[in-house]
């Protein structure tokens, strides 16, 4: 009997992967994991819209949020301007635009291959899996890697890319595709949900480019198993 407890409590522990805290972020911990390419963290989730043709718009009820998120005149940290900066004016989408009247809202990663008033070259929020890291976040993961995201409520997984940062001082962000795939009102006005998200990141995952959902699973999908999701997630 001893030897069959001893031999429960070994498998018990080798269960679960050895996770060393890496950084902390606005009081959440992210962990690296001994002897795997990954960092993992849990938060909540907040909604980023940026990328979508019908983000921002100067009548906020048209919008999909608020102009406020995109900045403010002399500021325009989330939009095209008509002379490349931030203290531009913002340019508005044309007839043959995806969103016409609406703002050009941009992303952190973009198609380098479309011109930068083309609302094409950066990362759609409403068709893309995407999450947000503050910048700088980790030499090992940049724009255009690989994560999953796990609602641990309801245990609804999706992989994604990361293809926008934000402020430094906070983590736990994606694209309304992300949110809807996880299951979590994707309102980039009032949706997200503040706690029960994990965030696996594959470590130099990417191709540093713009992907389709499909590239971003099939990589995804080549860097984890289930077994190796399952034990993380008992680490946590």
């Amino acid at each position: 009997m001893k030897r069959l407890l001893l031999l429960s409590v070994v498998i018990s522990s080798c269960s679960k992967l050895p996770l060393t805290v890496y950084k902390t972020i606005a009081d959440k911990q992210v962990y690296a994991v001994a002897h795997k390419e990954i960092f993992v963290f849990t938060s909540g989730l907040a909604i980023d819209a940026d990328g979508s043709p019908k983000a921002y718009h100067k009548d906020n009820k048209k919008a999909l949020d608020n102009l406020a998120n995109a900045g403010k005149p002399g500021n325009w940290w989330s939009l095209v301007t008509d002379n490349g900066k931030k203290d531009g004016n913002p340019l508005v989408q044309k007839e043959l635009d995806p969103a016409p009247g609406y703002y050009i809202s941009t992303t952190s990663l973009q198609d380098d291959s479309k011109n930068v008033d083309d609302p094409n070259r950066y990362v759609d929020s409403e068709n893309i899996p995407y999450i947000v890291l503050p910048p700088g976040f980790s030499e090992q993961f940049v724009l255009g890697d690989i994560a999953l995201v796990v609602n641990r409520e309801n245990n609804k997984r999706c992989y994604a890319i990361f293809a926008d940062t934000g402020p430094a001082n906070k983590i736990g962000e994606g694209s309304i595709y992300l949110a809807q795939k996880l299951g979590v009102n994707s309102n980039a006005k009032n949706g997200g949900i503040s706690s029960g998200i994990v965030f696996i990141l594959f470590k130099n995952s990417g191709k540093k480019k713009v992907l389709s959902k499909e590239e971003i699973t099939d990589i995804g999908e080549s860097r984890i198993n289930e077994r190796e999701i399952d034990q993380l997630l008992k680490a946590l």
